[in-house]
């Protein structure tokens, strides 16, 4: 995804959120049946060790990729993940560009496994949304935020119990880690190139607080990049591509999570 791609992204999100504010109120979001819900924690996953430590993703198509998967199902994919071992389920709720939606948000949460809303959050309404839909963690992308902004919408997210994941590109951003945010994300995919570069990773990994859990985000399509990623001390691992690219993601997660208790 290139950085133009994300500006086009994320004013357009402007507009989107504005017309989901005019559809409806924080009122009725707080009285959603699952708004009061205590989310699951995924701190306590990543660190369980019956736990894969990966954050399994359900993503139908990407600017990038374009149709990755036009026919598993989010209630099949999902149940597989929880089945077979995932610390957690990431969805993309962003239409226009993913082909996500809440929907598939909803039926995700079905499952007893924290979830994470993969979206560009710029307001602090879906966030709200997240908690209303039984999100149990956001993504906050700090390309796409200023740190003041991460700050503050993180600190909305810890008032309403969800955990925060923090995505970082490069060196430069480093500056909007917080208290606020629990683990920090790596993505190995450069924004400007879309070259996948571990190496990058692993540098940038060095610079992080001792104190937060790093996730390692893109790129990790085989055993071996998975191994040497554990090995240099990630807690998580968000994947979704190389399962959902299969014919069959649900069953590529069930051999792929086999392959790492061996």
């Amino acid at each position: 995804m290139s950085t133009n791609i994300l500006e086009k992204i994320v004013a357009s999100k402007f507009g989107e959120v504005s017309n989901r504010k005019q559809q409806i109120s924080i009122a009725q979001l707080e009285a959603m049946p699952l708004f009061g819900q205590r989310p699951i924690s995924l701190k306590n996953n990543l660190v369980d060790p019956t736990k894969t430590g990966i954050i399994a993703e359900f993503k139908r198509q990407s600017p990038s990729k374009g149709v990755i998967n036009a026919t598993a199902t989010v209630a099949d994919v999902t149940k597989a993940y929880t089945q077979f071992g995932a610390a957690g389920v990431s969805v993309l709720t962003d239409g226009p560009y993913f082909g996500g939606s809440l929907e598939d948000l909803s039926i995700a949460i079905q499952n007893p496994i924290p979830v994470l809303r993969k979206e560009f959050i710029i307001d602090e309404f879906q966030i709200l949304e997240a908690k209303a839909y039984g999100a149990s963690v956001i993504l906050l992308i700090a390309a796409c935020l200023t740190p003041a902004a991460t700050k503050q919408l993180a600190g909305a997210a810890k008032m309403l119990g969800l955990e925060v994941l923090l995505e970082l590109h490069d060196e430069t951003e480093l500056a909007y880690i917080c208290d606020e945010v629990d683990f920090v994300g790596i993505n190995n995919r450069s924004l400007k190139s879309f070259e996948v570069n571990i190496e990058h990773s692993l540098q940038l990994k060095d610079a992080l607080p001792k104190g937060k859990l790093s996730i390692a985000e893109s790129g990790i399509y085989d055993l071996e990049t998975f191994q040497l990623l554990k090995k240099e001390g990630f807690d998580g691992f968000l994947m979704g591509e190389y399962f959902m690219k299969q014919e069959n993601p649900a069953k590529a997660f069930e051999e792929f999570s086999k392959q790492i208790k061996l």
